[in-house]
């Protein structure tokens, strides 16, 4: 069972560390998955240069995880978030869609920060 708002108790903390700067390329996505119980809670990073942006893993058209394959949340050319399901493309750095059927709807943000080299929710 996965519940992605605020109050999923599977929601990792403010101040979990996910993961260093330097495991994500310039432009990578990287996927997290917690459970507690039977709950989960799926989000995942990308990276564009120095900026980082977490994002639930849900499309906000369909409700599924967006990536096919583990960590694969962007376009080949790395400049745009890819919907493993239904090929809805994302901004990476604001969530919204710009093609497919949710055009104009948004990804669910994750509050994260690069902290001294680390990737961190907030």
């Amino acid at each position: 069972m996965t519940r992605d708002g605020p109050d999923n108790p599977a929601r990792p903390l403010a101040g979990t560390d996910l993961c260093a700067l330097a495991d994500l390329a310039d432009p990578g996505s990287k996927g997290f998955r917690f459970r507690q119980e039977r709950l989960m809670f799926a989000g995942f990073v990308v990276r564009v240069g120095d900026e980082v942006r977490g994002y639930v893993d849900s499309c906000p058209h369909a409700g599924w995880p967006l990536a096919a394959w583990d960590d694969r949340y962007l376009t080949r050319e790395g400049d745009l978030i890819l919907c493993g399901g239904h090929a809805a493309l994302f901004r990476p750095l604001d969530g919204v869609c710009v093609a497919g059927p949710c055009a104009d709807q948004r990804l669910s943000p994750w509050p994260v920060a690069v902290i001294d080299g680390r990737v961190v929710t907030t």
